[in-house]
């Protein structure tokens, strides 16, 4: 069983009365011809991967290769355990935890490409304040993850997760997708939700620029993680009240590949513009001394 696109990952979950997640499960199961613990094992220690590269960035002493972050995650902590948060607890975690995965990424920690190590911090930070907040299992968490990997299929197919092609809307833009469908299905949404939700992330991030300084996946790129978390976040919510998007997931997921690649090839990972020319960023960047 494979699917080419959502249109036909949505027939076959009505069809069979499926959540999207065994749908996903069922096709990793044929495709890498693997047993059906085997291939949940797989996705179980890739969420242990995640769990402790967040737990890593409030533990540990963290100093990124470039100089240009490494603390954030602990900041974030405090002013939440100070009560000074204006975020809730939710939203406060899920930004805490995504910047701290940057900050083990650009340390040159171990982090899961989700689906790329620019936007590794959306899956981890979302998934594990919702595990908090909710009291989902990890096996739960898990089953989530396959639905996400879905969403991130389906992007990798038909477009990009790549910031050189389409710039960070295909690369945080995805991950907040597969983050904001995951989500959906956790809360007990339907797969349409599910897709309204990816469809909503998809399109708020729409045209997001790569311009990392110093060709470091760093600055700005932990501040997309965040806000990728809280677009997750915001997305999942609007589609589980109902709110459904006019567009369809495949129309959107086409759209940002069109966009991408109407992006200058200078707001593209070359670090040629945008943030990447910010003076004072460089000028803390190791890497562009």
């Amino acid at each position: 069983m494979d699917f080419r696109d959502g249109k036909e990952l949505m027939e076959y979950c009505q069809k069979e009365q499926l959540l999207i997640s065994e749908a996903m499960l069922q096709r990793e199961i044929e495709e890498l011809e693997n047993g059906r613990e085997e291939t949940i094992e797989k996705m179980y220690k890739a969420w242990q991967i995640m769990k402790k590269s967040v737990e890593r960035s409030l533990t540990e002493e963290i100093k990124s290769m470039g100089g240009l972050i490494g603390g954030e995650s602990k900041k974030l902590k405090k002013l939440r355990d100070d009560k000074k948060n204006l975020c809730g607890t939710m939203i406060s975690k899920a930004i805490s935890y995504a910047v701290g995965v940057l900050e083990v990424n650009a340390s040159m920690g171990l982090i899961v490409a989700a689906p790329t190590a620019g936007s590794s911090g959306v899956m981890p930070g979302t998934m594990l304040a919702l595990q908090e907040e909710y009291g989902f299992d990890d096996e739960q968490i898990v089953q989530a993850l396959f639905n996400a990997s879905a969403i991130g299929y389906l992007i990798t197919r038909n477009a990009t997760t790549a910031g050189a092609e389409g710039g960070c809307q295909a690369e945080v833009g995805s991950a907040s997708a597969m983050a904001a469908s995951a989500i959906v299905e956790l809360m007990g949404g339907t797969p349409k939700q599910c897709f309204d939700a990816a469809s909503f992330a998809l399109i708020n991030l729409l045209g997001l620029v790569c311009d990392p300084v110093g060709g470091l996946v760093e600055f700005p790129c932990q501040l997309r993680n965040a806000q990728g978390a809280t677009t997750a976040l915001t997305s999942a919510e609007m589609a589980l009240s109902g709110i459904e998007c006019p567009a369809l997931l495949d129309e959107t997921i086409e759209i940002m590949y069109k966009v991408g690649k109407s992006i200058p090839s200078e707001l593209r990972e070359t670090s040629l513009g945008g943030m990447a020319t910010s003076k004072g960023a460089c000028s803390r960047c190791h890497m562009c001394h």
